[in-house]
């Protein structure tokens, strides 16, 4: 088969001129912002000063790292782990998939080995997904030591979650809005909790929680640590960390914002019928072996993945309209390679680790280039190089 250009769409066999032109995108980034030819990696390796086997970390955690082959930390680990055992207050700064939730983690788990107090750690994350990721990394780190966990998220049945609570767990992994209605419905105390983590917490700002992560802030005991984790330090980040934390120690691992290793550029399109078609031509060809294309709105991501799953592509979804085990379903087909096409919505676009992404594809541009920067970086992970493609309004 005859390999195809989709950069400018310029060699796509549809009659162009016979297309009316499409009313531009209300994005605010200039279409140059998308375009960028990757470069060899020159990164130097990161040389870490510990290996798992240095922390202090007990027995059953040592074994249990061994057992799932980890032996060398990340940047991330190596300068966090040790001062979070030392119970200070941490800012960590780092990209995402850089082994971030280990970090705080591993020495949660163990200071619970020592002191294992019901409802005493509290984790606050942007998104369903992530926090059912970091609450599946904390039962992957603790197994055999009677340490439980709940996940209380938008989505999920509200009255199976205050059972689980009911319970007393030891960890509560939350996202701000359903903790917030658990509150409301005084089924959640927080006097007992010593340990507050702020996941992505840029995230959580940009989408809006700052009152809620503050009223959170307010109800816990002021004897307490705090982790704050973030891909960047903006002022309202500082602003807020500076209200909740004690001398908090910085650390920052966090590579550039520009994704140099990402090969990006823009796909013209003239109109609705011809972007469906050129996207549909490029899933069919063998090198798009595993994409994520980002939509505008819920109800457009859905009617996407399910014409494309009408036209042999199969496809599934994942936005704010979905139930919590809809979207469970959704992403595990997607990571699993049960499909290679997944069509979602921003909430995707933070914290999600997703192996082997080939494609990013922007359907729909995203209003601001932080949101691109995100979106994009869901590809090229691992020290691979990934490819992102932009689809823009053509000049007549």
């Amino acid at each position: 088969m005859q390999k195809k250009s989709y950069y400018g769409a310029r060699n796509s066999r549809t009659n162009y001129q016979s297309r009316p032109q499409q009313r531009r995108q209300t994005s605010n980034i200039h279409p140059s912002k998308f375009v960028n030819r990757a470069v060899a990696r020159e990164d130097v390796p990161y040389e870490p000063r510990h290996k798992f086997s240095d922390f202090a970390l007990n027995p059953e955690i040592q074994r249990t790292l061994e057992y799932l082959e980890l032996t060398i930390p990340t940047a991330i680990q190596d300068q966090a782990i040790v001062p979070i055992l030392a119970g200070d207050d941490v800012i960590g700064l780092a990209n995402t998939g850089t082994g971030k939730t280990a970090a705080f983690l591993l020495p949660i788990i163990e200071k619970l080995s020592k002191n294992p107090a019901r409802n005493s750690v509290l984790v606050l994350t942007p998104t369903r997904e992530l926090a059912q990721q970091i609450d599946e990394e904390f039962k992957r780190f603790s197994p055999g030591q009677k340490l439980y966990s709940t996940v209380c998220v938008g989505g999920a049945n509200i009255g199976r979650q205050i059972r689980e609570l009911q319970r007393n767990p030891h960890v509560i992994i939350a996202t701000p809005g359903r903790l917030k209605d658990l509150i409301d419905r005084r089924v959640l105390v927080l006097s007992a909790v010593n340990t507050f983590v702020l996941d992505e917490a840029d995230r959580m700002l940009d989408m809006g929680f700052i009152r809620d992560i503050q009223r959170v802030a307010e109800m816990l005991p002021n004897n307490r640590q705090t982790l704050c984790f973030s891909a960047t330090l903006t002022p309202a980040i500082q602003k807020i960390m500076s209200e909740m934390m004690q001398d908090p120690k910085v650390i920052s691992v966090r590579s550039g914002e520009t994704s140099s290793h990402i090969d990006q550029n823009v796909v013209e399109v003239f109109d609705k019928i011809h972007k469906i078609s050129v996207l549909e031509d490029m899933l069919r060809e063998e090198s798009f072996e595993k994409v994520l294309v980002f939509c505008e709105t819920k109800y457009g991501a859905q009617r996407l993945a399910d014409n494309l799953s009408k036209n042999n592509l199969p496809a599934v979804a994942i936005h704010g309209n979905k139930t919590q085990s809809q979207r469970e379903k959704a992403l595990k087909a997607f990571k699993t390679n049960a499909v290679k096409v997944m069509v979602a919505t921003d909430v995707a676009a933070r914290g999600l680790d997703i192996p082997n992404v080939s494609h990013v594809i922007n359907f729909d541009q995203p209003k601001v280039y932080d949101d691109y920067i995100h979106r994009i970086g869901r590809t090229g992970r691992a020290g691979k190089t990934g490819k992102a493609l932009t689809f823009v309004t053509a000049r007549q």
